[in-house]
This record gives structure tokens, C-alpha cells and sequence, in this order.
């Protein structure tokens, strides 16, 4: 990559990092916060972690649009305020309703695929799938820190504390947005995207696979994330701040899976085989989990497997989206893969309240395991799909 196009990729990575940090930080805390707001209940806790993808996949695709017709910068800046304000009306709420309302308000600033896009405008095609591995690393740094410093810092600052950070990350964010990130040499071409090729971006067998994926992941990490912290911490029987010495093993120990995954399947070309086998992981961790709800060396080493096959995802699905996307409709084809992203965000979370409220937390690993044996027979059904740039072109001729 030229010194340019590694300037764009890590301050974009930090951009996104900053943006993805404090909605994970909440992720292991909020289930044990649930005494912090009046009327809560696990189903409704499981919608306030999982109600801002319901408001991020409505807005991803707008988002993306606006963006490929008014510029990446302005409309991620718009995001990112949005953002801000959702931050701070869940920081000052005391029930769960109004919590829910702040994550649904912070889900609103919808700026995922218009940030993949700059960074897509701003690297090189033969660079790009290294761009989109920085912003999938940097997804997996802020798992990394989040889940350490949400332990930490919640027993000190309370779950209104770790919001009013993520306003103040948010707004880092657009102060480096503006700043530091380069402006495009060449402006995305701003039009309106036609019906036509807004099906093709929707209907491509080759995205339908890749949306599907994002979709199980993600909900399969905010249903995991419902029971997870409370099964950890129940087990290690002490205070809070002792959760993150677990999560800290499970993160780090994670790489030893996703960095020789992202190295082989590169080197080898065989990206195909490596992602099948990162969802046999991710069904493997399932299945293990439900029946090691008990045993804290068992859960340690299935969430290794799983963050590990996880992260590997996050490098490796946004990268192939824009690899097979056209600049023209580039902000759309990304705008579709993040709401599908965050439909499972927002179902995960639902469903992983409702299973775990009632039947218990090994319901809610069975029902991942469902989802993840789907997404197998899918991938394997859409193995042959033909990338949505030759499929362009072919209607062209």
C-alpha cells in the first residue's frame, strides 16, 4: 500500500474503532446491570442490547445511498452526532424504556457502509482487501478493549459512565474524520441509484451469501451476549471488575485462530475454504456451549473458538463485499451487507431475552446452533454464485 492509502485504512480503522468501541463495551456489563433501571426484565434487556440494529439496518441502506450521492464525510459526520445524542439519552435514563430508546437513537447514526465506502474510495482495487482487513482488525481491537474496559471501568462509573465515554469517542471520531482522514482524490459519482441496480445490489446470489453470513454472526454474538456474562460471572463467584481476566484470555487467544486464518486463506487463495470452516467453528462453539453453561474452562476455550472464527468474519465478509461491488453503487451494496448486519444485531438480542427469560441459558446456545447449521446449508447452496461485478457486466453486454 502506497503512504497514502495507509494513512486512509488506519485513521478510517480508528474511526470505525472509535464508533464500534462503545457499543461493545456494554456488551458484557449490561446483563449485570439490569438493578441500574426500573421495570427491567431479561426480555427487555435483550432489546435494549439488541434495539440500535433495528434502527441501524433501517437507516444503513439511506445512509449509503445519501452517501454515494452527497459525499462519505458529510453523511458519516451526520451518523456520528446521531450517535452522540443516543449516547447521552441512554447515559441519563433510569428505566429501561428510556434506555431502549437511546439505543435505538444511537443505532439511528447508521454510518457502517458509508465509512467501508470512503475507505473503498480511497485505496486502490488490488489494496482494497487489505483497507477492509484494517477496518475488520480494528472491529477486532475495539472486542478487545471493550471487553476489558467495560468490566473495569462499570463497578467505578456505573453503565451511565461507559455512554457519556462513547459520546466522547464519538465525537473524537468526527474530529478525525475531518482532520486527519484523506479527502478522495476522485469523488464517488453522485447520482441516484436506479431501481434496477438497486435489485441487482439485493438479489445477487453472491451478496445474498455474504448478507446472510453477517446476518448469523451478529446474532449469534448478541443472543451469546445476553447469558454469557452472567453464566461468567456466576461462575467465577467474585466482584465484576474480576470479569475482564476472562475476557482478556478469550480475546488475545482468539488471534491464534484469526490471524493464521487471514494469512493462509490469502496466501493459499482459499478464502471459500476458510470461511465454511469458520462457520463450523462458530456451529462447533455453539453446541459446546449449550452443554458447558457449568464449567468456566469449557466456556473459556468455546468462546476462543468462536471469537476466533468471529473476528476472522470481520476481516474477511467486508472486504469481499466491496471487492465484487461496483464504485457507482458501492455505498448501496454496503449499505444492504450493514442493515444485514444489524437485523441480526437486533434479532439476536430479541431472541436471546426471550429464550433465556424463558427456558434458560443452554436454550439460547440451541438456537444459535439452529441458526449456524442455516447459514452452512446456505453458503454451501450459494457456493458457485457469480460475484455481482461480472453480473453487472454480463447485463450490460
Amino acid at each position: 500500500m502506497s503512504a497514502a492509502e495507509l494513512k486512509a485504512a488506519t485513521t478510517l480503522s480508528l474511526v470505525f474503532f472509535l464508533r464500534m468501541m462503545p457499543l461493545f463495551m456494554v456488551l458484557p456489563v449490561l446483563a449485570l446491570a439490569a438493578e441500574s433501571y426500573n421495570e427491567a426484565t431479561p426480555q427487555l434487556l435483550g432489546l435494549a442490547l439488541g434495539i440500535y440494529g433495528l434502527t441501524q439496518a433501517s437507516l444503513q441502506v439511506p445512509f449509503g445511498m445519501w452517501s454515494d450521492r452527497w459525499g462519505r464525510k458529510p453523511i458519516i459526520t451526520l451518523g456520528l452526532i446521531i450517535f452522540i445524542l443516543g449516547s447521552l439519552l441512554a447515559a441519563t435514563s433510569d428505566s429501561i424504556y428510556g434506555l431502549i430508546a437511546g439505543r435505538a437513537l444511537q443505532g439511528a447514526g447508521a454510518v457502517a457502509a458509508s465509512i467501508m465506502a470512503l475507505a473503498a474510495d480511497l485505496t486502490t482495487p488490488q489494496h482494497r482487501t487489505k483497507a477492509m482487513a484494517l477496518i475488520g482488525m480494528s472491529i477486532g481491537g475495539a472486542f478487545s478493549l471493550a471487553f476489558i474496559c467495560g468490566p473495569l471501568l462499570f463497578p467505578h462509573i456505573g453503565i451511565n459512565g461507559l455512554f457519556y465515554i462513547g459520546a466522547g469517542m464519538a465525537a473524537l471520531a468526527i474530529i478525525l474524520l475531518w482532520f486527519v482522514v484523506p479527502k478522495p482524490e476522485i469523488q464517488q459519482t453522485r447520482s441516484n441509484m436506479t431501481m434496477a441496480s438497486f435489485k441487482s445490489v439485493l438479489f445477487d446470489n453472491h451478496l445474498i451469501k455474504l448478507n446472510f453470513s453477517i446476518f448469523s454472526s451478529h446474532l449469534i454474538l448478541m443472543a451469546n451476549f445476553v447469558v454469557t456474562p452472567l453464566a461468567i460471572h456466576d461462575l467465577l463467584n467474585t466482584t465484576i471488575s474480576s470479569d475482564w481476566q476472562v475476557y482478556l484470555i478469550v480475546i488475545f487467544a482468539s488471534l491464534l485462530i484469526m490471524v493464521p486464518f487471514i494469512i493462509l486463506s490469502s496466501r493459499l487463495n482459499k478464502e471459500r475454504l476458510f470461511f465454511t470452516l469458520s462457520i463450523f467453528l462458530i456451529a462447533i462453539s455453539q453446541a459446546g456451549l449449550a452443554f458447558s453453561t457449568h464449567d468456566l474452562s469449557s466456556i473459556v476455550i468455546l468462546l476462543i473458538v468462536f471469537f476466533g472464527a468471529f473476528n476472522y468474519m470481520e476481516a474477511f465478509l467486508p472486504s469481499e463485499v466491496s471487492k465484487t461491488s461496483k464504485t457507482e453503487i458501492k455505498g448501496t451494496a454496503l449499505g444492504v451487507y450493514s442493515s444485514s448486519q444489524f437485523i441480526g444485531i437486533f434479532i439476536g438480542g430479541l431472541a436471546g431475552g426471550f429464550f433465556h427469560q424463558q427456558y434458560g441459558d443452554a436454550s439460547v446456545y440451541l438456537f444459535c446452533l439452529i441458526i449456524s447449521l442455516i447459514w452452512f446449508a446456505i453458503t454451501l447452496f450459494f457456493s458457485n454464485a457469480n460475484p455481482i461485478e461480472n453480473k453487472l457486466e454480463e447485463d450490460a453486454v
